[in-house]
This record gives structure tokens, sequence and C-alpha cells, in this order.
């Protein structure tokens, strides 16, 4: 499967997992606002919202890559369950209500004389039995989904084995980095110390602290050149800073950039199938280049950097 598909295909599961949220909460405020006399029609709308949903994000996964994902499947199932305690919760409540108004009806004389009194047996619940019989339908489309998974490449290890064979022809070596939101600005600090560059003005700082001297760093950068950064902004520049400097917030190609231009140093960066997005800092200096290693699917979070170095 291309880069590109697999792009897509995170962009429709991300919107898919939105579009069940939205649901949900349609669901369960149709079923606040039911009636004695609508709960039956909303009932049977909201099962129709639930199907027709579905049923199209089925489609658009088939018309992407022709595979049904356990991603896509999980978050319905959930949602089934949680509704289906609603419906008990209200059937519940009918029943009590309904026993209430019972108890104040004066008995006939059938009743009274117990001759010829037919034995009342409860309804069956027939949203209960839907919601039931929808859930096993989700259960066994998990179980295809399952056994269809175990088909599609292990795409960690592939990324991971190329990774490896693109540093041995360069004669690079990996530097493992903590897997966390700061993994980019504590690679560029793990290969300033490699380089013998000052992280900043404040050499005392404690080397625990260097990623946040990075952050800073990146941070002043495009405060202060911030024409050549705004019009690729999405939130307002001074709340962007923020999440920079005081945040776990992930780094990426502008930090990059900045980070660059801020040391003076060439960032090259090796990525999946041996390809190098250079970064120059515009310094003139050949010699002075630091490596990282971006990896899209090796590492729980998601997209993750280590650092690079030369090997032996």
């Amino acid at each position: 499967m291309s880069g590109g598909i697999l792009g897509a295909m995170e962009e429709l599961q991300a919107r898919h997992r939105k579009e069940q949220r939205d649901l949900q909460s349609r669901v369960t405020q149709k079923k606040k606002q039911a009636s004695k006399k609508t709960r039956k029609g909303v009932n049977e709308e909201c099962d129709k919202l639930e199907v027709e949903l579905k049923e199209t994000q089925a489609a658009e996964i088939a018309a992407l890559n022709g595979e049904t994902t356990v991603a896509d499947i999980e978050p319905l199932d959930g949602q089934l369950d949680e509704l289906t305690l609603k419906v008990d919760d209200a059937s519940s409540a009918t029943d009590g209500t309904q026993q209430r108004e019972n108890e104040d009806q004066p008995t006939s004389p059938v009743e009274q004389s117990g001759t010829n009194a037919a034995p009342q047996g409860k309804k069956p619940n027939k949203a209960k039995a839907r919601l039931a019989k929808r859930a096993q339908d989700l259960e066994e489309q998990a179980r295809q989904a399952a056994e269809e998974a175990k088909n599609v490449p292990d795409m960690k290890t592939q990324e991971r084995n190329r990774m490896l064979a693109s540093m041995a022809q360069r004669g690079l070596q990996e530097r493992e980095i903590r897997a966390d939101g700061h993994c980019l600005y504590s690679a560029v600090a793990d290969q300033l110390e490699q380089l013998q560059v000052p992280l900043g003005s404040t050499p005392s700082e404690k080397p625990a602290l260097a990623y946040k001297i990075v952050r800073a760093a990146a941070a002043d950068y495009i405060e202060q050149h911030e024409d050549d950064f705004v019009p690729f902004l999405e939130e307002p520049l001074p709340e962007y800073l923020r999440k920079i400097r005081e945040t776990g917030e992930w780094g990426g190609q502008l930090e990059l950039m900045a980070l660059a231009k801020s040391y003076g140093i060439d960032i090259n960066v090796l990525q999946d199938f041996g390809r190098v997005e250079r970064i120059e800092s515009g310094s003139g200096d050949a010699e002075s280049v630091m490596w990282l290693g971006y990896y899209k699917h090796g590492f729980g979070l998601g997209e993750h950097y280590n650092s690079l170095g030369k090997a032996g």
C-alpha cells in the first residue's frame, strides 16, 4: 500500500470516528427528548441512522482499498453497548410508570374473582433485540476484519528494516530518543551535543532540560521572523509559540526550519525508502550537518524522530 493511500486511510478513519461521536450525541439527545408515544419511532429512527452511517463508512473504505479495519468497527460496537443500556433504563422507567398507573385503576369484578384472569406476559423489547442483533453483526465483521488483518504487511517492521539499510549505506548509526512529544527537540539537542554546539546562552542548564532549551530556540526564532512563518500557521502566533515553549506539542517542518536557521546548521532528515530531506541553514558551512531519522509507523505515538550519528 503506497504512502498516499495510507495517509488517505488515516484521514478517513479519523473522520469516521468523528462521525460516530456526532451520531452518538444525536442519538442520546433524541432518546432523552422522546416521550412514551414517540419512543418507538425515535428508536427506529436511531437504528436507521446507525445503519446508514455504517453502510456509508464501509462504502468509503471499500472505495479506498477494499478492506475493513477493526478500528472502524470497534467504536460502533462500544456505542451499541451504551445505547442498549439507555434503552434498558428507558424500558424500566416505562414499566414502573405503567405499574403505578395500573395500581391506581379500580379492579374489575372479573379480576377480583380471579376467574378467567389470563396471565399478563411482559412484552418483548424490540429495540433491545434489534441492538443485540446489530451487536452480533458487528462482532462477526470484527472477526472477519481480524482475519484479514493477519494478511496485512507489518508496516512497522518493514519501515524499520528499510531505515536500518539506509543508515548502513550512509555510514550512520541510530541513537534512540524517548518516544514522547519532545522527540524532535531531544534529537536536535543530541545532535548539537555531538557537534559540540552550545544549546543556548545558558550553558549551565541541566542536561535533562536540553529539549526545553531547543524548544525555546525554535520559538524565539519564529517569533523574531514571524513573516516567514505566519502564512503557514492555522492558529494565532501567540498560541502557537506558547505550545512550543510550554507543552509537549510535536514539532515538525516549521520547527526544523527555525532550528536550522537559529543554530546555523543544515539538518538532514532520513526517511523511509532512503529519502533524505535537507533543510538548509543558509550559513554556507557544509561541514556542520546534523542527521535525524524520521519514522512514520515505528512508534506507538505515531511520528517519531531519532538522532543519527556516524557509525564507528
